[in-house]
């Protein structure tokens, strides 16, 4: 994301600070957090591994938990942990393809669904065997099974998770990403992998996006190129399993006759007009990649807000199960990934 991209994301925020989501007592709050998301994105762009997102939740629990959040900002911070996060997850959907479905085949859908699958299962008996909260194995599961933080920020407001979940599950996610993006590589090598073999591992095993390129591309550019089509295939799972979720959510809610319209995440529905928008060629790419690179710059701006709601003395007394739940989905995931692999005889 180039300084341009920024001052131009930062400019259209701008307005949506003003406006306050209708409401003028969100303003400051809004304006407070996007002006900590700066620092955020810079500290992404110096050190990709750890990515702005991470660095935007940190900067906000240290302005909560450090110097206190003004009273006259609290109401547009958790405005700002909501409506942003969703405007964002919208936006994200200009740098989409749909046509990435069919640029590797069945197999690499066989892979996904395989991980997937693994990564919800896990974290259902692990997160219940390790006291992590409802909320908190739904986030983990979904962070390892599909993209890491963008689904955790998708699936939060769905289930109305706390920031203090989100948060813990990001930092968790992060963990392994990082982990990952060092290990995969020297694994790989080791057992003389092909590199369709790491790139299809790399991109269904790791999470974060930065993360899976780091590793593809330190392996092999063939491994890299992968790798980042596998990723971009699972990204796109975000919509049928947020939906899922919207469902399970309103009929815990409002018994089986739950009303769609009603439980429906409507921004789901953006993001999928967006990918079909940006997968069809409509609209001018400048114009789909300036809305998706504001897309990210407003998931910062959500992530800071969702820090400063979040309590650090509740983040490390949960870290522990929390940790362990990462563990254990992200270990699953990456030997379910090599097992499938070879029953597809992937070399």
């Amino acid at each position: 994301m180039s300084l341009l991209y920024v001052l131009a994301a930062f400019l259209i925020t701008l307005p949506i600070a003003a406006v306050g989501f209708y409401t003028r007592k969100n303003a400051a709050g809004i304006g407070f957090c996007v002006a900590l998301s700066v620092p955020a994105w810079y500290i992404g762009q110096k050190i990709p591994v750890i990515g702005a997102p991470v660095a935007g939740i940190a900067v906000g629990i240290i302005a909560s938990n450090l110097f206190g959040i003004h009273d006259s900002l609290k109401s547009g911070i958790q405005a700002g942990s909501k409506k942003i996060l969703q405007m964002g997850i919208v936006l994200l959907g200009f740098q989409m393809n749909l046509n990435n479905l069919t640029a590797l085949g069945a197999n690499a859908l066989y892979l996904i669904a395989s991980v997937m699958a693994t990564s919800f299962l896990a974290a259902r008996f692990a997160g219940a065997a390790a006291g992590v909260s409802r909320n908190g194995k739904i986030l983990v599961g979904v962070g390892s099974a599909i993209c890491g933080g963008s689904a955790i920020a998708a699936a939060a407001p769905v289930i109305e998770a706390s920031d203090d979940e989100v948060a813990s599950a990001i930092s968790t996610i992060f963990l392994f990403n990082v982990i990952a993006a060092l290990v995969f590589p020297v694994i790989g090598h080791f057992v003389v992998m092909s590199d369709i073999r790491f790139g299809m591992w790399a991109g269904s095993a790791i999470n974060d996006t930065s993360s899976v390129v780091a590793a593809g591309y330190s392996f092999s550019e063939a491994a890299g190129k992968t790798a980042t089509v596998v990723k971009l295939i699972r990204t796109l799972m975000i919509m049928p399993v947020v939906l899922g979720l919207a469902l399970l959510q309103g009929k815990q809610k409002a018994g089986a006759r739950a009303n769609l319209t009603k439980i429906f995440p409507w921004f789901v529905a953006g993001f999928l007009f967006a990918c079909v928008a940006n997968s069809t060629n409509i609209l001018p790419s400048a114009a789909t990649s300036l809305w998706g690179q504001t897309g990210k710059f407003f998931i910062i701006t959500a992530m800071v807000a969702i820090g400063c709601g979040a309590n650090l003395k509740t983040l490390l007394k949960q870290g522990g199960g929390t940790v362990l739940l990462g563990f254990c989905c992200s270990a699953s995931v990456a030997l379910v990934s090599l097992f499938v692999q070879a029953l597809l005889e992937i070399r």
